[in-house]
């Protein structure tokens, strides 16, 4: 695993008689931007759920490499030393906001929490990084009082990942970002989650069953079927020529829509 921040080995999971993990071997590295994708199924979202210590396996590891370069077992971790690994130096973008959204807080209250989380408590200083961070967003600051519910599916997205990256975390998990977005909406998440999670050089593990999405977001591929990891590597590698039938499958079926 040399100096990847994160890297699982023979990961195993089932849910009765339903292999959801079969053995599956996994690195991020710093900065890197890794997707995974397979049909609905195929055990990508619980791949997710482990990797990020939302789900403990029936077998094998997840390392994390900290900042001070120290590696933890981290489903060994204390419950309280997790949630505050989450809290800082992880996010998480769910694909329906409302999952990570306080719907009854205003805009500018969500993006404040997770740096109140973190010990900040200047008024002036939470309010003024959740304006900045609004901007980043392309959600005009002046509505940083207003309630989540007047905004639209793709600005309440868009609210999400100001919340998600205002602490700068180093490592964030991404479950279908851009589902249930129209197509005009979902080109224009993509462009902005590509400029912040380059100019901020953030590590991502993004879950999605689109290939196109993971093409313009992620420099290294993993194809998942059946729990299995059946095919890796860069991006443009696997897409350009397909070794597995079923990732060939993938590929001619989003060819021939």
């Amino acid at each position: 695993m040399s100096d990847a921040l994160l890297s699982a080995r023979g990961l195993g999971l089932t849910f009765g008689p339903i292999t959801a993990l079969d053995e599956v071997h996994a690195d991020l590295w710093p900065g890197e931007v890794l997707a995974v994708v397979g049909e609905s199924g195929s055990g990508k979202t619980t791949l997710l759920n482990v990797l990020s210590g939302r789900m403990a396996p029936d077998a094998g590891t997840v390392w994390y490499r900290d900042p001070a370069r120290h590696l933890h077992d981290l489903h060994a971790m204390p419950a309280p030393q997790l949630r505050a690994l989450h809290r800082s130096d992880w996010g998480f973008v769910h694909q329906n906001p409302r999952d990570s959204l306080r719907m009854r807080v205003s805009a500018g209250g969500n993006v404040g929490e997770r740096l109140m989380a973190q010990g900040i408590r200047h008024y002036g200083d939470i309010r003024a990084a959740a304006q900045d961070w609004l901007a980043q967003v392309e959600i005009d600051p002046a509505r940083i009082d207003d309630l989540p519910h007047t905004f639209s599916g793709g600005m309440l997205q868009r609210l999400q990942i100001a919340r998600t990256l205002v602490t700068h975390p180093r490592l964030v998990f991404m479950d279908e970002p851009t589902g249930g977005l129209d197509v005009s909406v979902q080109a224009r998440l993509l462009d902005l989650i590509r400029t912040l999670v380059t100019r901020l050089g953030i590590a991502v593990v993004l879950v999605t069953h689109d290939i196109a999405v993971a093409r313009l977001l992620a420099g290294r591929l993993l194809v998942m079927q059946g729990g299995r990891v059946i095919e890796s590597g860069l991006t443009d590698q696997v897409l350009d020529d397909p070794q597995h039938p079923y990732t060939q499958l993938l590929v001619s079926s989003v060819l021939s829509a």
